[in-house]
């Protein structure tokens, strides 16, 4: 089992609102570089959606709840049926995306019992709870030619260090795929 985190990122580090819905002022800036550049399974998933399962955040689920259902492209028939489980508080239910499940009881806990390889998009909160459990053990970063200067950062500072190994580096569309997989320890 690995865990893999998925994000669209700005050269700086910000992974906050790519796509505008949150609101901010400086929203929407992966999705200004055009669909070619964030459509489809630009993170080279492949059968990972077909045998793992999707980690969530309950705003990046709700987000994702409102779009996915609703299409029904080959990616998006994969991104519907993968099972998900969502880390959430506060949701008391997630019928509104099929195969959708709220963890019962600790994020942690889950992710070290899961079997399956486990995909986080988006997801930030779950994303530095793990990291600070050092579960992580695969970054995709799909890493757009912006600079903010401002918004939530994937690497927070203050955090320990980590050595990673670059496994690809590639460009697609407007953007780069990088991938980075923990360094033998």
């Amino acid at each position: 089992m690995s865990v893999i985190v998925i994000q669209f990122i700005t050269l700086d580090g910000i992974v906050s609102d790519p796509d505008g819905s949150g609101g901010t002022p400086a929203g929407g800036w992966a999705f200004r570089h055009g669909p070619e550049t964030v459509a489809g399974d630009k993170f080279r998933l492949g059968s990972l959606l077909d045998d793992g399962i999707m980690l969530l955040g309950r705003t990046t689920w709700q987000l994702f709840s409102r779009i996915w259902p609703g299409r029904a492209d080959p990616f998006s028939a994969r991104m519907n049926a993968i099972p998900k489980l969502v880390a959430s508080r506060t949701l008391t239910d997630a019928s509104a995306w099929a195969n959708s499940q709220i963890i019962d009881g600790d994020l942690v806990n889950a992710v070290k019992r899961e079997r399956r390889d486990v995909i986080i998009t988006g997801s930030l909160s779950v994303v530095h709870t793990l990291m600070t459990e050092d579960l992580i053990d695969e970054y995709r970063l799909l890493t757009f030619p912006t600079i903010l200067g401002t918004g939530q950062r994937l690497f927070p500072t203050g955090h320990k260090p980590v050595q990673l190994e670059t496994l690809s580096a590639e460009p697609a569309g407007a953007a780069a795929l990088t991938r980075y997989a923990r360094a033998a320890r």
